[in-house]
């Protein structure tokens, strides 16, 4: 299993909700999965079929948090801070014959930004050339469609 990089507050909302799901949620879909089958026939009962499709993702979400929890590298709060990409770093790249500059978050997609950043995982080839190498720096990485170049113009948290 892979690691997943998740601040100590992503962590901790991810275990509250885990708690909140496990807890809360599954006896509010239980007791409409009880109401619907009280309604009679389930072949065409719509709130019984809703309760349970709502019960399967739930479940699904479960899964889910609690494997990330279990796979879960704790990186500091402020690790995206310094001037070397880590898990948490915000980075501006500019990819070889682009003038245009992107942003994105280095970390996992449970890392909420109010910014809606695009997520580059730290396992994945763009962030395994990324990790360490500071603004000015030039990586190269494999993608699908070949060798790619990208300049790191700005490490920021």
């Amino acid at each position: 299993m892979s690691e997943t990089h998740l601040s100590r507050s992503t962590y901790e909302r991810l275990q509250a909700e885990l708690e909140d799901l496990t807890t809360r949620g599954r006896v509010e879909v239980a007791q409409r999965i009880e109401a619907a089958r009280a309604l009679g026939d389930l072949s065409e009962n719509g709130d019984y079929h809703a309760a349970k499709d709502d019960q399967g993702k739930m479940e699904a979400r479960i899964r889910h948090i609690q494997a990330l929890l279990k796979s879960a590298v704790l990186v500091a709060d402020d690790a995206g801070d310094g001037d070397q990409v880590a898990a948490g770093s915000v980075v501006s790249l500019r990819y070889e014959g682009d003038e245009d500059i992107e942003r994105y978050l280095v970390g996992s997609i449970e890392e909420r930004h109010d910014e809606g950043l695009a997520v580059i995982s730290p396992g994945s080839p763009l962030g395994q050339a990324l990790i360490g190498r500071g603004p000015g720096d030039v990586v190269e990485y494999q993608a699908p469609s070949g060798i790619l170049k990208v300049e790191i113009v700005e490490v920021g948290g």
